[in-house]
């Protein structure tokens, strides 16, 4: 992978403020930064959009609509891609949401999901935005994301124009599955390849699973043939690395961003 493909995900490297991690990317040639919700709006939408702009990044994602098996997730989701709008990106990464009272099971709550992107796709269509459903892990489908695989994920945003709803191809949540490259190839032959994310596999996860993400080069996955999987799909736009480790986010966030953009490179 070239440099220019090369996005840092905000959660990377959440040790540093907004403006530290925009001016270390500028001098590292950095060219995109992938943003979530809390941080952007603690730092002020308008004064993060303006900051990357004149920074000359590229915010490659916002993350992250969806939850939608919650109440009130109508009005969260809407002022989400009004961030994304905001913010300057095409792409608003969704967590569907796990299981709740209202969908106390897989399917119901599958046939929540679907049904709310069904109501939102336009709004979000209207704005440019387009939906980008990730696929998680199936260790995380009771109380984050009920939608566990790539194929589970296109059977929901094939019912939409690829232009409103597509895909997240993590290598994370989707490396286990034998079906997934499969999955790359159809979503990149239909448009629907909306975003591409990279993450590593350690053992033994960590207490809680969810900081479990380990830095490029350091686990189980074949990253190298992952990134050649999405190109032979036709996806040609910007890979964002995104870790959630304590580990990493207790060193210093300069280093960590140095050392992630160096593994990128050549791993």
């Amino acid at each position: 992978m070239n440099q220019d493909r090369f996005s840092i995900n905000q959660m990377t490297v959440k040790q540093l403020a907004l403006p530290d991690l925009v001016a270390h990317c500028v001098r590292l040639g950095v060219p995109g930064i992938g943003l979530w919700r809390e941080p952007v709006q603690e730092y002020g939408v308008e004064a993060a959009a303006a900051l990357v702009r004149d920074a000359g990044l590229a915010v490659t994602t916002l993350c992250r609509g969806g939850f939608f098996t919650t109440d009130g997730w109508e009005a969260e989701n809407r002022a989400a891609i009004d961030e994304a709008v905001a913010l300057g990106t095409d792409t608003l990464v969704l967590v569907s949401g796990g299981l709740t009272p209202g969908c106390p099971d897989l399917p119901s709550a599958r046939a929540r999901i679907a049904e709310a992107i069904g109501e939102l796709a336009p709004y979000a269509g209207e704005r440019g935005v387009r939906l980008a459903i990730e696929p998680l892990h199936p260790m995380y489908a009771s109380d984050r994301c009920a939608v566990s695989t790539l194929d589970q994920a296109l059977a929901i945003a094939e019912r939409f124009p690829p232009e409103q709803v597509g895909v997240v191809v993590d290598t994370y949540h989707l490396w286990w599955d034998d079906r997934a490259p499969a999955a790359v190839e159809r979503a990149g032959a239909t448009g629907r390849l909306h975003s591409f994310q990279l993450a590593d596999w350690t053992t033994p996860l960590p207490a809680g699973v969810l900081n479990g993400r380990g830095q490029l080069g350091t686990g189980a996955i074949d990253l190298r043939a992952w990134a050649d999987l999405v190109e032979k799909a036709g996806y040609t736009g910007p890979v964002e690395v995104e870790l959630f480790n304590d580990d990493l986010w207790a060193r210093d966030g300069v280093q960590v961003l140095e050392e992630t953009l160096e593994r990128f490179l050549t791993v």
